[in-house]
């Protein structure tokens, strides 16, 4: 039995009590700070948008410096308070907060709430992390563009309350979980990154070797199939599982299909073709409906049509690509695209290295992505079973 289990069985057998956080503590609301009152030396104070700085939560808060005689007028936070930023763009960063930990106090900016509390401030802070209060505040969340949360609804929320020993053990475990899970996760990051710059050396080195082989236009070697693509208003589209293909990948889903087989998409209109901010070139495989924003081609190899798809989406495509309101890479330009071509055997090979980096980098269900995203779902699942209590029967 460990130290938590026993405290637990020590002091409470039978459950905790629950309470809501007006009863445990007060809500205060900031005033008046503004990023252009910021100085490089001076008082203490924080704005409300440096807490999305931070991972989750954490009691090191990055805060800047105001005049002495803004810093009067502020609302202060002492130590141990909960600072709580309560406006965002999206309901997930609604209510992120951060422990104040410094001795002397800080000024704090509208937008913003501390939270004053006897119990023991960072297991309240970390309890609002869990999934159940994330559940709470998603009900309590107003706005649209602006999302934002009032404290007369926070103070509703019902939070478990073990004796504070038992708090403090919590603490203490999640402090240990969270910094190793914090590492971690830098170092995952730091791998990723190092990965995907040598997956993109690789792009080039092998594309760049591949330049010494013919050069062959695209309709060589593919078939287009533009001419059965079929587009379907939103309106007129009949619910279904069917991936119902445009420009930049899946829109919609749908009942039937007019391709079964394996193709390569490639744009056809859209600010992706210039901001490439996702791939334009891009695989779909069993049945399908495309409509008329994307090229439909066909290969009759996998290597070739991998190749294809890898070249096309690191190389420049600005000199082929027409209109400047409305970007248009149209079929004759599309046909028109030279790809160094080297024989099946090396098209292979070169589709092998680079599918394996694309793995490692970009595959979020067996690469580096995956690997980060279970330790983050391992961390909250450890947090939120931490932070689950029976209720004490009254």
């Amino acid at each position: 039995m460990n130290k938590l289990e026993r405290l637990i069985n020590e002091l409470c057998p039978d459950g905790v009590e629950y309470k809501t956080l007006g009863e445990i503590g007060k809500f205060t609301r900031g005033n008046g700070l503004q990023k252009k009152d910021f100085v490089e030396v001076g008082k203490p104070v924080i704005h409300y948008g440096q807490i999305y700085t931070k991972y989750n939560f954490s009691t090191d808060i990055t805060y800047s410096f105001t005049e002495e005689g803004i810093y009067k007028k502020l609302r202060k936070a002492k130590k141990n308070d909960i600072l709580i930023a309560t406006t965002s763009e999206n309901v997930k960063d609604v209510a992120k907060c951060v422990v104040w930990l410094g001795e002397e106090e800080i000024g704090f900016s509208g937008d913003m709430y501390s939270f004053s509390t006897q119990e023991n401030s960072k297991y309240v802070a970390y309890y609002f992390q869990t999934n159940y209060f994330q559940r709470k505040k998603e009900l309590k969340v107003t706005g649209a563009k602006v999302m934002r949360i009032h404290s007369n609804d926070m103070e509703k929320f019902e939070i478990p309350l073990p004796p504070l020993p038992v708090q403090e053990e919590i603490v203490r475990i999640l402090d240990t979980f969270t910094e190793l899970t914090t590492e971690l996760t830098t170092e995952l990051t730091t791998e990723l990154t190092m990965r995907k710059q040598q997956y993109e050396y690789y792009i080039k080195n092998l594309f760049t070797k591949a330049k010494n082989n013919e050069m062959i236009t695209l309709n060589e070697i593919s078939e287009n199939c533009d001419t059965q693509r079929k587009p379907v208003t939103s309106g007129n589209r009949e619910k279904g599982n069917i991936p119902y293909y445009g420009a930049s990948g899946i829109v919609d889903y749908v009942k039937d299909y007019i391709f079964d087989g394996d193709y390569l998409l490639i744009s056809e209109d859209g600010a992706n073709l210039l901001a490439r901010n996702t791939p334009i070139a891009f695989s779909i495989s069993g049945k399908t409906w495309v409509n008329n924003h994307a090229h439909v081609l066909k290969f009759s190899e996998y290597a070739t049509r991998r190749y294809v798809e890898i070249y096309l989406n690191s190389i420049d495509l600005k000199p082929y690509i027409t209109g400047a309101a409305q970007p248009k890479l149209n079929q004759k330009n599309l046909n028109s695209i030279k790809i160094p071509l080297p024989p099946l055997e090396e098209q292979q090979r070169i589709v092998d290295i680079l599918d394996r980096f694309d793995t490692l980098v970009n595959d979020i269900k067996e690469g580096l992505p995956a690997e980060i995203v279970m330790r983050k779902q391992q961390y909250e699942y450890y947090r939120d079973k931490l932070l689950t209590f029976k209720k004490l029967e009254k």
